[in-house]
């Protein structure tokens, strides 16, 4: 499972020209699920996000997480994290999950988030969604777990 968690000022997401889920500050995720993963990866990266210290303290040293800081999460499914691009110029996807499957891990994902973090929100799974965000720092991080440890 793969994330890229971008620290935001803001972020949102819509679908149709709707918004479906904006937070004010915290974090914006694009999670990606991969053709191995499971629910021990979903429980792996929730509990590495929300230990994430990369929020700036009174001293201007980045050593707050994200429930120091009263921030929310806007998670978003990207299965294009999994792209192959190293043969030919168009990417291959045959390491992401079957669609179904995806989803599953996707709501348990988000299910954990609201266990852990007062503002969840999302986008729609499978949806063509614009995403509007902006970087706080800018400030982003590549988390992948696989066989539910970190790597």
């Amino acid at each position: 499972m793969r994330a890229v968690i971008q620290r935001v000022t803001r972020a949102s997401v819509a679908v149709d020209g709707k918004v479906v889920g904006a937070v004010d500050g915290g974090f914006l995720v694009l999670l990606g699920v991969g053709k191995d993963d499971s629910e021990r990866d979903c429980e792996r990266l929730v509990k590495k996000l929300v230990g994430l210290r990369i929020f700036s303290d009174e001293n201007g040293k980045i050593n707050k997480a994200l429930n120091d800081v009263g921030g929310g999460v806007l998670v978003i499914s990207q299965f294009t994290l999994y792209a192959d691009c190293r043969k030919g110029n168009r990417p291959g996807f045959s390491d992401a999950k079957e669609p179904n499957e995806a989803e599953r891990l996707y709501e348990y994902f988000c299910e954990l988030c609201k266990k852990e973090i007062p503002r969840v929100e999302r986008g729609i799974f499978g949806a063509d969604m614009s995403v509007e965000l902006i970087n706080d720092g800018p400030f982003t991080v590549l988390l992948e777990s696989r066989n539910g440890e970190m790597i």
